[in-house]
């Protein structure tokens, strides 16, 4: 549960439940504190928690946003397949659209995802955690 985010004492994942964090290596999200949390201001909704693919990774750079291409100026070490990211629910659907949307983690996407999105979609993309 995110307690001392920016947007409030607790955010909500698409489950109703209180949201569970996403990844921290590299430190994802909006706030980049690992929680995909959005505010106004993120006019990406950086919302939906997903496993990287390499298909996901070619397709997003493909389209103009590198993320496997590591950036050392802003600490970041480029994304490979298997991490956990936020990405914007605008692009999580394209590529649902396209058929090459990541997995998601269903108890680390905001339930700010569901504007753009139905849980029926993600759902049929969630990824099983073991254990």
């Amino acid at each position: 549960m995110s307690t001392n985010s920016p947007v409030g004492p607790v955010t909500f994942n698409v489950l109703g439940e209180p949201l569970l964090i996403c990844g921290c290596e590299p430190k994802t999200g909006w706030y980049r504190n690992g929680f995909c949390e959005t505010d106004p201001s993120d006019r990406g909704q950086h919302s939906i928690c997903c496993v990287m693919t390499e298909a996901f990774l070619r397709y997003s750079k493909a389209l103009g946003n590198d993320l496997s291409t590591p950036v050392p100026a802003f600490q970041f070490p480029g994304l490979q397949p298997g991490d956990h990211w936020c990405v914007c629910a605008p692009r999580w659907k394209q590529a649902y659209d396209d058929g090459v949307a990541p997995l998601v983690r269903l108890e680390a996407t905001e339930d700010t995802a569901l504007s753009v999105v139905s849980l029926e979609q993600l759902k049929q993309h969630a990824h099983q955690s073991i254990g």
